[in-house]
């Protein structure tokens, strides 16, 4: 393809909105370009890759038998009542209405669809297992879209959905589908982790997230270099190590020695101080002797108290799933009774309140904590004789020195992009929508069903995250839009330019996907385009080939250089 023939407009400057890497490169390489608040158009550069990376995807799913379908964006309201996720999914899901005043939806993803196919159409255990994909445009209406191609509200994803007879069926598939999508993501030249999820708004029992490791990742991820243990932050299981508050303890009392009375409760007053951070300063302690009392409630009005060490952050999903309910965080607003707000603790706690506490402040003593009423704190508490609580729990997200619970070494944290995510839903959507089969035993069973989705899009930003440097894109040649770039130095001169057509002509015939910069522009700006839009060879026609008929190349993902002769061009990047 000639350049003076193709539509890539690239910029110079960076875009003015743009928040992390992959979104400002991705406009400025001529990728995308921004339509309304996340939603893009992709341009022919960006749509060249999403190809490349669906090819990949499907190649991938077709090995192992999945068989590709496309169903429709827009979908029935019926059908997502039927799963109660009508009114569950919440405001993230676009809702219409039709002439005839009936209701659809723009597809956030498809499991109803799938599985009232598939109930419809298949009766018998000897119809089964089959796993159905498709790769199609999804809409979220994201709260707050932002980083481009990452938090759009349009956005291609390949979904599948397995149907089984029994729990043996979902787990080969389920783990084909987990070893496909590592080869998928191994194909494209990506590093990343998977890690244990949240199963969210599609649910089910278990799940695997597919993490691409990037400086700029929305998710923290949780691991262990010597068992290998991975997982989101969110959902991670870990062990506190009591020691490092036992070291900071014995520092505390060495330093403060005046706010410790041995083993006696003193309150302290503590004037319009709420917050831990204020507490730690005026006390002059690490917010690690700090009680943190967070209040909650369900929509019921029951409320709960939880106790957390002051450095830490309180995990409301664990919460929930721990109390199996929904739960808000007390304010001003819904306080009914009227409790200090900032000066809650567990000693003079009200009896409308359940007390639960992290392990992380077990057996500790010498803690702070609020006294129950306004301005007021308590010194010296001991987790172990001053207060009861209903029942000792993990609440928290893990910090720095927390240790993994299988092997017990020091945990690490990086930062990652999910791009895939694979689920076990067993049979909560085939039983809310009767989908259901004849098992050989002669009764209705209904389908035990996996789910396995992987962003087309995301993909993309995900790449631009990991690979690129201060020039620009570096794409793995896997999905790289052109295999290279022929970059003529000097097009004025007629030597260089008839032995740039010439390179071009070869490499075309030999079925190389090639871009030929063939604009009369300096070869300064033919050289940044290069590195902005990131392909990975460029071959060089200019002083060396004046000189001795070598032509130049340089690999955009380092430094290699060589030269060559026309006649072993094609050799060498059939090689690389």
């Amino acid at each position: 393809m000639r350049l003076s023939k193709y539509f890539l407009p690239t910029l110079k400057n960076e875009p003015s909105d743009s928040e992390i890497v992959s979104h400002s490169l991705s406009i400025r390489a001529g990728i995308v370009r921004k339509v309304a608040s996340g939603i893009y158009s992709f341009l022919p550069l960006g749509y060249k890759v999403l190809k490349k990376i669906e090819n990949i995807v499907r190649e991938e799913m077709d090995k192992t038998g999945a068989l590709e379908v496309l169903m429709p964006v827009i979908q029935p309201s019926e059908l997502w009542q039927e799963s109660n996720r009508w009114s569950e999914y919440g405001p993230e899901m676009f809702k219409i209405t039709d002439r005839n005043n009936r209701d659809f939806c723009l597809g956030p993803t498809h499991e109803e669809l799938f599985t009232t196919i598939i109930g419809s159409e298949l009766a018998s255990y000897k119809d089964l297992p089959i796993n159905l994909y498709q790769i199609q445009t999804k809409f979220r209406d994201e709260i707050r879209p932002r980083y481009g191609l990452l938090r759009s509200r349009e956005f291609i994803m390949k979904d599948a959905y397995s149907f089984g007879s029994n729990e043996q069926e979902l787990d080969y598939d389920y783990n084909k589908m987990y070893e496909t999508y590592c080869a998928i993501i191994e194909r494209i030249g990506l590093r990343y982790k998977v890690v244990e999820a949240d199963t969210g708004l599609i649910g089910g029992e278990f799940s695997h997230e597919f993490m691409i490791l990037a400086k700029n990742g929305e998710e923290i991820i949780v691991y262990c270099e010597k068992c290998g243990y991975a997982s989101n932050i969110n959902n991670a299981n870990f062990l506190i190590d009591n020691k490092k508050y036992d070291v900071k303890l014995e520092k505390h009392l060495e330093k403060h020695s005046n706010l410790i009375d041995k083993n006696r409760l003193e309150e302290i007053f503590t004037p319009g101080i709420k917050t831990i951070d204020d507490l730690a300063s005026f006390l002059k302690i690490s917010p690690s002797n700090i009680i943190k009392s967070i209040l909650l409630k369900d929509r019921h009005d029951n409320f709960y108290c939880f106790l957390i060490s002051g450095e830490r952050t309180l995990n409301l999903n664990k919460v929930q799933k721990f109390l199996k309910t929904q739960l808000e965080f007390v304010n001003d607003e819904n306080n009914i009774y009227n409790l200090p707000l900032g000066f809650i603790g567990p000693i003079n706690i009200d009896k409308n309140v359940d007390l639960y506490a992290d392990f992380s402040i077990f057996k500790r003593r010498n803690l702070v904590a609020g006294a129950g009423k306004t301005n007021y704190h308590i010194l010296n508490v001991d987790s172990q004789k001053d207060f009861k609580v209903k029942e000792w729990g993990n609440f928290t997200y893990p910090i720095a020195g927390d240790l993994c619970e299988n092997c017990k070494s020091v945990l690490n944290y990086d930062k990652g992009i999910e791009v895939g995510h694979i689920f076990k839903l067993g049979t909560k959507y085939s039983e809310k929508l009767n989908s259901k089969f004849l098992d050989k035993d002669g009764t209705l069973k209904p389908f035990v069903m996996g789910c396995y989705g992987i962003g087309i899009t995301r993909m993309l930003s995900a790449i631009i995250e990991q690979c690129h440097d201060e020039k620009g894109i570096i794409w793995p040649k896997n999905v790289s839009p052109f295999n290279a770039v022929i970059i003529v130095t000097n097009t004025s001169d007629n030597v260089l330019k008839e032995a740039g057509d010439n390179v071009y002509n070869i490499l075309i015939k030999n079925s190389v996907d090639v871009l030929y910069d063939d604009r009369e522009v300096s070869a300064g700006i033919k050289f940044k385009d290069s590195d902005l839009i990131g392909i990975p060879l460029k071959i060089i026609v200019g002083k060396k080939y004046l000189m001795n008929n070598k032509i130049e190349i340089e690999h955009r993902d380092s430094s290699k250089k060589a030269e060559l002769d026309l006649t072993k061009l094609i050799d060498y990047i059939k090689s690389y």
